[in-house]
Formats: structure tokens, sequence, C-alpha cells
């Protein structure tokens, strides 16, 4: 009997998923910069590129809209957007081959990273779930 309930127990535990941690990415305008965390806990901190004057990136708090590995603007000359995070309509957070202008406004409205910490940025919200991702734009 005691066997049958650690059996129990344990395919319990196995067929339960772990709650997925809440993921909080703040991009703030004034000061070019984005935090991501996860649970609470600080995780990533990139510099990015916002909206240059005559293309705002909108304030708020947003979630995801949907995703991309690869994606081309068909707005900007088929311009390539790397991980693509979408938050509202057309505006994403995404990777950028322009990483010299990083820390700097410089894009049409979206958020732009290094290619490599947008590909990071991307896993992390593949693993915990975009429904469990929180995007907030200030500044």
């Amino acid at each position: 009997m005691f066997t049958r309930v650690l059996l129990l127990v344990a395919l319990l535990a196995i067929a339960t998923p772990a709650a997925a941690a809440n993921v909080s990415i703040v991009i703030d305008i004034s000061d070019q910069h984005m935090q991501v965390s996860v649970g609470g806990a600080p995780h990533y901190s990139f510099d990015v590129s916002t909206g240059r004057k005559g293309y705002a990136t909108p304030k708020g708090s947003y979630g995801v809209q949907r995703m991309y590995k690869e994606y081309y603007s068909k707005k900007y000359d088929w311009s390539p957007m790397p991980y693509s995070i979408f938050f509202r309509g057309g505006y994403a957070i995404h990777g950028t081959y322009d990483t010299k202008r990083l820390g700097r406004v410089a894009s049409h409205g979206c958020v732009r990273l290094a290619p490599e910490n947008a590909r990071r940025l991307y896993n992390l919200v593949l693993k915990h779930g975009s429904s469990n991702v929180s995007i907030r734009v200030k500044g």
C-alpha cells in the first residue's frame, strides 16, 4: 500500500507542471534601457534603441501579441527583424544589426536589441509562455 501511494505521488509530480514564472520586460525610453525579470528577480539588462523623433515608441503596458523567429518589415524596405516579439500592432521588440546605435533613439518606433540579446529574450519568452509576459514601456 505504501509503495502504491509513493508511486501515485511520483506520477502526480511528473504530470503536474510547475507554475510558470512571470516575466516582466520594462523598457525605459528616457535611458534607452531594458530590464527583464523573472518571478521578480532581475534576469537581463540590455541597451535598446527606441523611436526617434517623429516615430515614437508607444508608452503603456502590453502583453505579447505574436512572435516570429525570423521577420521582415513590410513597411520599411523588408528590413530584418530577427526574434520579433510584437506587443502592439506593428510595434515589436526585435534584434537589429545596427548595433552601433543601441543606447540612443534610432528606430521607427520598435524596440531594438543586439541580435544575441533579442535571441535570449525570445527564448526566455518561449520558455515561460507568452501569456506569462508583461511588457511596460515608460519614460
